[in-house]
C-alpha cells in the first residue's frame, strides 16, 4: 500500500534509505551517509511529499517529491526487484509529469532501474560534496 509519509514513520524510512544507499551508493563513505541521514529528517522531508511503501504494516520503501523533480527513491535491499520502485514511480507519474531526477554516475543499480522506466539523460552535474558526477534525467509524457 501507497500512502502519505507520517512523521512516525521516520526512523523506518532512514533504515529504508541506509539499506538501498549501501547497495547503490557503495562508493561513496561513511561520512557522507551520517551526513545524508541527518540531513533527510531536517532539510530534506520538511520540503518534499514523501510517500511510503507500506507492506504488512512496514514501510520497505519511500519516493520524495519536491514539485516535478524525484529528489528520492529507495526500497530497502530486502526488497529489491519485487515492482516496489515501479510501483512509486507510477504513482509518482500519475501526480506529477514531466518527472525530472539525478542520479550519481556510478549507480548502476538506479540507472539501470530508471533508463529501463523511461528516463531519458538530459545532462550531467558535478556534485561538489561527493566529488562525483551525476547524471540528470528526465521523463515525459
Amino acid at each position: 500500500m501507497i500512502r502519505k509519509y507520517q512523521d512516525t514513520d521516520l526512523n523506518d524510512l532512514l533504515d529504508v534509505w541506509y539499506s538501498a544507499s549501501k547497495v547503490a551508493h557503495h562508493f561513496l563513505d561513511e561520512a557522507f551517509f551520517d551526513q545524508e541521514k541527518a540531513n533527510i529528517a531536517s532539510v530534506y522531508l520538511p520540503v518534499a511529499e514523501t510517500l511510503v511503501y507500506e507492506q504488512q504494516g512496514e514501510v520497505v520503501g519511500f519516493i520524495s517529491l519536491i514539485e516535478n523533480e524525484v529528489g528520492g527513491l529507495f526500497v530497502h535491499a530486502d526488497h529489491h526487484r519485487k515492482g516496489i520502485g515501479r510501483a512509486l514511480m507510477d504513482h509518482a507519474a500519475k501526480i506529477r509529469m514531466p518527472l525530472v531526477l539525478d542520479v550519481f554516475e556510478d549507480n548502476s543499480i538506479g540507472r539501470g532501474f530508471y533508463k529501463k522506466y523511461g528516463f531519458v539523460e538530459i545532462g550531467e552535474i558535478f556534485n561538489e560534496e561527493t566529488k562525483k558526477n551525476q547524471i540528470r534525467m528526465e521523463l515525459k509524457t
